[in-house]
């Protein structure tokens, strides 16, 4: 448990399913950080969009790291707010059921500036 609660932490994924380690990484400090009482927003861009089209256990497990789809699912019940690229998805001819389940909106490049503004820390996978 960390003595340093009340942070604001911004994780950036736009490392694709191929990169298992990085993405299930990325995910499992999130929902730690979460869990640690830190405000965590999460952005996904690129071949990060990728991630929430996994849909069942087993599909992509990283090394030490977990099963993207369990931390996929702890998602959805956490507090964590998701940014994901409207553009990155788009190009990648996903639309707004990419985001069912999740605490999740499309968000342009100038959130992601923001948001690393306002973030204590930011993460990058």
């Amino acid at each position: 448990m960390s003595i340093i609660t009340d942070n604001t932490v911004l994780i950036h994924i736009y490392s694709g399913l191929e990169s298992k380690n990085k993405v299930t990484l990325g995910l499992l400090v999130a929902l730690e950080a979460e869990k640690n009482d830190h405000k965590v927003t999460l952005f996904l861009a690129g071949d990060g969009v990728n991630l929430l089209s996994c849909k069942k256990a087993g599909e992509v497990v990283g090394q030490g790291t977990g099963d993207l789809y369990d931390h996929l699912e702890n998602l959805k019940n956490s507090k964590v707010s998701i940014y994901v690229s409207g553009l990155s998805a788009k190009s990648r001819g996903y639309d707004e059921k990419l985001l069912e389940g999740y605490n999740a909106e499309f968000a342009m490049p100038d959130v992601l500036v923001d948001e690393s503004i306002k973030a204590d820390s930011v993460l990058c996978y």
